[in-house]
């Protein structure tokens, strides 16, 4: 855990500084203008461990030769007893004939605590054993090379 712990009730939100979209309080990167709400390890770890828990993608052609269409993108969420809580009109618009737009919605699902990393039990060094420097005043390096500074080489 974090050395500064944040207590936060699942569920609270927030408003974005950059975006003003309300937000859960406890992420530390928005999801809509993806701007850094805050710099917290623990948050951030929460965040990562986000799965997807529906993602649809669609497109809508329009037929050449025809009339423009014009489209409104609605996204209505409702709780288990099938009451609307929140109804969000995303964005209007038109296409002339052969043009088509997508459309792609997805929902993550995020821990309320980060998961707790196991680390790795640190590693046993035992220190080399010094070799004896060799004649000549070099110096051996570990894969057993000996080096010799200029002038010091043995004399032919």
């Amino acid at each position: 855990m974090s050395a500064v712990a944040r207590s936060v009730m699942a569920g609270k939100t927030r408003v974005c500084p950059h975006c003003k979209a309300v937000v859960l309080e406890s992420l530390s990167v928005c999801p809509g203008c993806r701007h850094h709400l805050r710099f917290d390890v623990e948050a951030a770890q929460r965040q990562d461990a986000a799965t997807r828990a529906l993602e649809v993608e669609g497109q809508v052609c329009h037929p050449a030769g025809e009339e423009p269409y014009e489209y409104s993108i609605v996204v209505t969420v409702c709780n288990d007893k099938g009451q609307e809580i929140a109804r969000k009109l995303v964005a209007v618009g038109a296409l002339q004939g052969g043009e088509s737009c997508s459309v792609a919605l997805s929902v993550e699902v995020l821990p309320t605590r980060a998961p707790q990393k196991v680390e790795p039990a640190p590693a046993v060094l035992r220190p080399e054993r010094a070799s004896p420097p060799p004649a000549g005043g070099g110096r051996r390096l570990p894969d057993g090379t000996i080096l010799t500074p200029p002038g010091l080489q043995p004399k032919r």
